[in-house]
């Protein structure tokens, strides 16, 4: 644009020097010279018109072109947030998985839940039947340190433990993998009796001998075999006895298995059977003193048979206002023995089993004399079960109080397992 602007006042001047060299020249010469000089004038100012437009296109077109940079600006800006926040959310998301798979090496959920179809016929010859939720219980295992560990278990067994029972829970300080002494404390199972059976029902073992309290159990384990003492302050006491821990007890057995053969046998001894769950409903809460109690068991595998017997009793005679059978202090007991068979149709694990179950002078408990039992199950599919059980049950002769009639009844179980 300058150059056009210096061109107009080069003209200019020779318009103004022209006549002072062309003095000489003729009137019509010095007008073609002024036509010529107009022309390229005028065409000079189109052709600054025209660049000072092409100018101006080109500058509004550099504006433009600076909002639409702005703008990219400002969106590059919203993205470089939005990614911010999605590195930083991405980092949340780790971190929190990082802390889950923490917990969960140090957490582990497992539970059970069993519903049951029952139908029987009672001495009396009355048939029940009825649909319930047998069990359903919740397992939390923590282990907070190598040698630390903890178990939660929260039971719910309808028409028995309404609401939920907290049935378990306890600390362990050991593990038997590295050293074979631990220390176990809390509310729990003592380890007396065993109670292992492919059955639906409890074996009558475990109705007269099962014992949970707050207890403190010290043990050992090396190389299958294992030895515990425990001791606890039983509900039932002895008259004019001080409120002490004055219960205790002594567990033994060995554990061998490979490919072929297994075989866990075991023995244990309490010094008050009285404070069983099922006894300690019955008897009074003084007796005049505790009665002990023994229980031994075998079992052996072989090929997939199993081949179990368990005997679980007390050693004397409780006084015969307090436990009674046959106008006397009853000495209850009990005998499991039981055949089962594992194995496999269509990839689907299946038990086939049976049982004969015997008690003495157990009336009182209100058990049977005597049990038959036979039971099928199959594996569905992971942890979903599903078996079927009869129960052949005789009760004591009417001599010995009972009404020497016979009992049936059939159960049906669905069971998850996770």
């Amino acid at each position: 644009m300058k150059v056009l602007r210096f061109s107009l006042m080069l003209l200019a001047f020779f318009t103004l020097w022209i006549p002072s060299t062309t003095i000489a020249a003729s009137p019509e010469e010095l007008q073609r010279q002024i036509r010529e000089m107009a022309i390229q004038l005028q065409l000079l100012q189109a052709q600054l018109t025209r660049q000072e437009q092409e100018i101006k296109a080109t500058i509004q077109h550099l504006n433009e072109h600076k909002r639409d940079l702005s703008r990219n600006r400002e969106h590059l800006q919203k993205q470089d947030e939005k990614l911010e926040k999605t590195l930083n959310s991405k980092e949340g998301i780790t971190n929190f998985a990082e802390r889950l798979n923490s917990i969960n090496e140090h957490l582990k959920i497992s539970g059970l839940v069993e519903v049951e179809t029952g139908f029987s016929k009672d001495y009396d010859d009355d048939n029940t039947s009825d649909i319930t939720l047998a069990t359903a219980a919740l397992d939390i295992d923590i282990n907070l340190h190598r040698y630390v560990a903890a178990h939660l278990m929260f039971l719910w067994e309808e028409d028995d433990t309404e609401p939920v029972d907290l049935d378990e829970g306890y600390i362990v300080i050991g593990n038997t993998e590295s050293f074979p002494l631990f220390l176990q404390t809390g509310k729990l199972y003592v380890p007396f009796g065993n109670f292992e059976s492919n059955m639906i029902s409890d074996p009558l073992t475990l109705e007269i001998g099962e014992t949970r309290e707050t207890a403190v159990v010290i043990g050992v384990e090396y190389n299958g075999l294992h030895v515990s003492t425990y001791a606890f302050n039983g509900d039932i006491d002895k008259s004019d006895d001080d409120d002490q821990i004055k219960c205790f007890g002594l567990n033994a057995g060995y554990i061998f298995a490979n490919e072929l053969f297994g075989i866990d046998v075991g023995a244990g001894w309490i010094n008050s059977l009285s404070d069983s769950d099922t006894l300690e409903e019955i008897l009074p809460s003084e007796i005049e003193d505790y009665v002990a109690g023994i229980t031994a068991h075998a079992i052996f595998s072989w090929q997939g048979f199993q081949l179990a017997g368990e005997y679980l009793g007390a050693t004397d005679n409780f006084e015969v206002d307090e436990l009674e059978f046959k106008n006397k202090g009853a000495e209850p007991k009990a005998w499991n023995i039981e055949l089962g068979y594992t194995f496999e149709i269509a990839d689907h694990e299946t038990v086939l089993a049976l049982a004969y179950q015997k008690t003495d002078e157990a009336l009182a408990l209100e058990l049977p004399e005597e049990r038959y039992l036979a039971c099928a199950g199959m594996g569905l599919i992971d942890g979903l079960s599903l078996a079927v059980e009869y129960a052949h049950d005789k009760d004591y002769d009417k001599k010995d109080g009972g009404t020497g009639n016979h009992a049936d009844t059939f159960t049906m179980q669905l069971s998850l397992e996770f």
